[in-house]
């Protein structure tokens, strides 16, 4: 074999391990008793109402998926108040993603980030020989005056994830307003609001407007994964001006989001009460661990997202003291934050258990 030079330089993202295999590893009997919060998903499930659409759809699952989500892109549409041709649905928002950087990066051509953001932005963009400038995140937190001031006349594309993963930060409405009234023509900005339906309300921003009035080079993407609880079927969505949407579907594959996905995302775009649950899980669990976690000497970083950064000192260290307390959590040195550990919000008594878990191992630290 002998794959392009760059190919053989890219590095393979290294997923977290099954629930079983942590279990087997470690020699614990009962997998139910190991609680993975390193992922971010909804500890409440999938939306119920996704789950019976699911079963409904079960019966059709020899036939192709409509290509062109007809029906979930129409229902989409009038929930956000746009027309159907400002969508396009991928498997994932990282999908998405991997289109954006297909139609704009290039050798020689840059993509702007911020230093602590997702790191899907520099994986994708990497596929395409793109070079990536990060940016500094002052109190983790993305600087949208020096992110703009780091664009140059080769850059392509500029992600803002707000709020942010790993960090959990935001950035204010009036900030990204800012942001895009000075955005310059040929550059296309990515609202990543992956975790948008569990952000505090005051702190939205309502970049979809911007979109409704004509604006060409901005797309804000979104995901069924978070808050719908829908992570296991891989389906996010853009929202754009229509000439941008119609670009990434040159590089998407026909039937790239399967039958069951779209049954479920349909559904769950109904399901009010399930997301007022998940909201109030979330805002109760970051509230008790912003006010317990002090307690126990660490930092904790203020989240609008489900999960919470925790400033521990050597996460890789924390992270395994957890796993053996069959607690697992996300160690961030691969973001370049060594001393931080990433925790998911959970129910009551998943907070509580890892609280706990980390109590004990802090104090054999």
């Amino acid at each position: 074999m002998k794959p392009k030079d760059y190919v053989s330089d890219l590095k393979v993202y290294e997923p977290g391990k099954p629930i079983e295999e942590v279990a087997r590893e470690l020699g614990f009997d009962d997998v139910a008793d190991i609680l993975k919060v390193a992922s971010n998903e909804n500890e409440l499930g999938p939306s119920p109402l996704a789950v019976e659409a699911m079963r409904e759809a079960i019966p059709e699952m020899h036939r192709y998926p409509d290509g062109g989500a007809f029906y979930l892109k129409r229902a989409l549409a009038e929930k956000l108040s746009v027309e159907p041709e400002n969508l396009l649905f991928g498997c994932g928002s990282n999908e998405l993603i991997v289109f954006l950087c297909h139609v704009f990066m290039e050798r020689g051509k840059n993509l702007v980030m911020g230093a602590e953001a997702f790191a899907v932005y520099f994986l994708a963009n990497a596929l395409y020989q793109g070079e990536t400038l990060r940016v500094p995140m002052p109190d983790h937190v993305h600087d949208l005056d020096a992110m703009l001031a780091a664009i140059t006349p080769d850059t392509r594309l500029v992600a803002i994830c707000n709020p942010n993963n790993p960090t959990g930060t935001m950035v204010s409405p009036a900030a990204i307003d800012a942001f895009i009234e000075k955005l310059p023509d040929h550059v296309v900005a990515v609202f990543d609001e992956a975790y948008f339906e569990v952000m505090p309300d005051a702190m939205k921003p309502d970049v979809l407007k911007h979109i409704r009035a004509g604006k060409e080079n901005i797309i804000v993407l979104r995901t069924f994964s978070k808050a719908y609880g829908l992570a296991g079927l891989r389906i996010g969505y853009a929202v754009g001006h229509p000439e941008l949407i119609n670009l990434l579907n040159k590089v998407r594959q026909p039937f790239n989001v399967n039958l069951m996905a779209q049954a479920a995302a349909r559904a769950a775009l109904d399901d009010v009460t399930h997301i007022v649950e998940t909201r109030e899980m979330i805002f109760q669990g970051l509230e008790f661990f912003e006010r317990e976690l002090p307690k126990l000497g660490v930092e904790v970083v203020p989240s609008g997202a489900n999960f919470v950064l925790i400033k521990t000192g050597n996460g890789r260290a924390v992270f395994e003291k957890l796993q053996k307390r069959k607690v697992i959590v996300r160690p961030m040195d691969p973001y370049g934050l060594p001393d931080h550990v990433r925790v998911t919000i959970g129910t009551p008594r998943q907070n509580e258990a890892t609280r706990a878990a980390l109590k004990d191992a802090l104090a054999r630290n």
